[in-house]
Parts: structure tokens; sequence; C-alpha cells
């Protein structure tokens, strides 16, 4: 798998610097991913409930860009611009469990080290941080449609 190289998108930059943002301990409620939350339809949940997805919804709002308004990891399948290589910065959906099942996980692209891919997310270790996942987990890569999508797609 080839990485086209990019310059940082700007939403990247912003969720580099929410790296560290983590989940409090039973009993309290981190105040910082319930407002990720409110980017989704999960508005007002604590920061027990999945939260990957509405990291991403809530970084592209601060990005000025739509998101997908749904706390559903898979729902970015549908978003954007489909591309078939990753670009630094991409959203990555991944499976979870199965292939076919409702559950995923979704986070930005940041690079492919031999069998694994390596994401900026939410909800990684319970916090906000690089993490590596299995290269086979990939169900998509996705490009906002708004974002000069020309140069992304390959």
């Amino acid at each position: 798998m080839s990485e086209m190289r990019v310059e940082k998108p700007r939403w990247l930059r912003i969720a580099e610097r929410e790296i560290g943002v983590k989940v409090f301990a039973q009993g309290a409620s981190n105040p910082r991913i319930t407002e990720y939350h409110s980017a989704t339809n999960i508005a007002g949940y604590d920061d027990k409930a999945a939260w990957c997805s509405s990291f991403v919804n809530w970084v592209f709002r601060k990005s000025q860009i739509d998101g997908t308004g749904s706390a559903l990891a898979r729902s970015w399948l549908e978003w954007g611009l489909a591309i078939r290589e990753p670009v630094l910065g991409c959203v990555v959906v991944l499976e979870r469990e199965a292939a076919d099942s409702w559950q995923g996980h979704v986070g930005f692209f940041f690079r492919v080290e031999n069998d694994s891919i390596f994401l900026l997310g939410g909800n990684q270790l319970d916090q906000v941080c690089e993490h590596s996942y299995p290269l086979s987990s990939v169900l998509g890569f996705r490009w906002p449609l708004s974002q000069n999508a020309n140069s992304v797609v390959n």
C-alpha cells in the first residue's frame, strides 16, 4: 500500500491538540469527551459511551466541515469521498468483531508500517492518542468532499 504525501490538513492539527484527553475514573466523566458527543446524535452522553466517531465529528465541526452527526463509526463509510489509498489525515474506518458487524472504529490516518495502520483517534486505549490496528481491519478511507478532493483521488 503506497502512501501519498500531502500537507497536514487543518483538522489533523486540531485532533493533535487533543492528544492526552482521556476517560475519567468510574463515577466521573471528562467534560471534554461529553463535548465531543455534542457533535453527534448522542449529545449529553458521558465518557463511558463509545466516542471514536464523536471525536471525529467534533474535530470536523471545529474545522467547519460537516461530519456524519452519528456516533456510529461505520457511518463514515457513507461520508465524503472514498479513496483507494490512505492520505495523511484521511478518515479510516475499521471493522470490529467482524466485517459484517455494525460495530467499528474510526480515526485519522497517520501511517502504515508493515501490517499495521496507525490512527490518531479518540477512544483509543480510553484516550485521544496514536494507536496501531491490523491493516486487514480497514473497511475504507474517506476524504471530505469540500477539501480539494481532486488532489487525493488515486
